[in-house]
């Protein structure tokens, strides 16, 4: 009897010890997040960095786990935006089959993750600035043409009109369903990519980063687990796609035009490319500038703001937001740092 009564209150510590003390109060503090925010909030900022961090977090896994960084991973997000409004339904008078949302949105994703497979496919044959630069033309060809197809993208006017489902009574436009859709969605990304850097394939991926020739020579197929990489990135960047286009409302060449794909990778490396967390705090900051300083200094200084605070971070931490706060925890621990009884 005293085995069964001690063994649940030695198993919860161990449990709640793995989970980490950070991680249950950051996710306490976006649960209760719509009990002091208002709609704009909730939705402008909260919604917004939340979908871009994804985006952000699916360049992660190539960064910081691959060592494959890519420019293209807006472009994937748009692939799936574009696919919904092809194949769901939009307001343009082009396309719309009407699939609903439950088949369309995994359709969109799987239809990003392949599309993202197959940019990996070309772009692992490179390292360092080559996989950057291959990356980078791919954006740009797919934003221009994008803008110059009628038949299937709808050219420069793009499609509009798109809606977020409704099911269970619920709106999940409305300011609190959707900003719980996208903490929820992004969870799922999070855990899903911290449980992947630990399995077998992540590890694999890492050491790959580290010495390619040594993994290659022992047997493993360097090529097929990079690609299979981009293939998972897709997948996140393809829901976050989902989401952006059930956002806005619209989709069209300007959502993945190259600004937006620098954009990711500010966002990604401001936060930090060694942790899951790095690309979502990335955003946040970000995504407040975009809305608070392009008021102060306006449109066409605010991309300087944006470099010289690129800049400063990098200078100051090349690891991002992540590798500030790994300098001063040493320091914030010490003993004459504590408060006293």
């Amino acid at each position: 009897m005293s085995l069964v009564a001690t063994t649940p209150a030695t198993e919860r510590p161990a449990f709640l010890g793995k989970i980490g003390a950070g991680h249950i109060l950051l996710a306490a503090a976006l649960i209760f997040y719509p009990a002091v925010a208002n709609d704009f909030f909730l939705t402008q900022i909260g919604g917004y960095s939340l979908i871009f961090g994804m985006i952000g977090l699916s360049l992660m896994v190539l960064a910081g786990y691959g060592g494959m960084v890519s420019l293209a991973q807006i472009t994937v997000a748009g692939i799936a935006g574009y696919a919904v409004a092809i194949f769901g339904l939009n307001n343009s008078g082009v396309h719309g089959f009407g699939w609903p949302w439950w088949i369309v949105a995994p359709f969109a994703m799987l239809l990003a993750a392949i599309v993202s497979a197959l940019i990996g496919w070309v772009a692992v044959r490179t390292e360092g600035i080559y996989t950057i630069m291959i990356t980078l033309a791919i954006a740009t060809a797919a934003f221009y043409f994008a803008q110059q197809n009628y038949t299937i993208f709808n050219g420069f006017p793009g499609f509009n009109g798109l809606r977020a489902p409704e099911f269970w009574g619920v709106n999940w436009r409305d300011p609190v369903p959707f900003y719980y859709l996208c903490l929820g969605c992004a969870a799922l990304a999070y855990a899903a990519v911290l449980y992947c850097s630990r399995s077998t394939f992540g590890l694999t991926l890492q050491a790959i980063r580290d010495n390619p020739r040594r993994m290659r020579a022992i047997g493993y197929h360097v090529t097929a687990h990079k690609v299979f990489a981009w293939f998972l990135s897709g997948l996140i960047a393809g829901l976050a796609g989902v989401l952006l286009i059930w956002f806005n409302g619209r989709v069209s060449p300007g959502t993945i035009n190259v600004a937006a794909a620098i954009n990711v990778l500010v966002i990604a490396v401001i936060g930090g490319l060694k942790h899951p967390i790095g690309p979502f705090l990335g955003a946040v900051v970000v995504v407040l500038m975009q809305t608070f300083a392009i008021d102060i200094v306006g449109a066409e200084r605010f991309n300087t703001l944006i470099g010289l605070v690129f800049l400063m971070i990098v200078f100051v931490s090349p690891d991002g937001i992540l590798g500030l706060w790994e300098r001063l925890k040493p320091h914030l621990a010490q003993d004459s740092l504590r408060p006293g009884p």
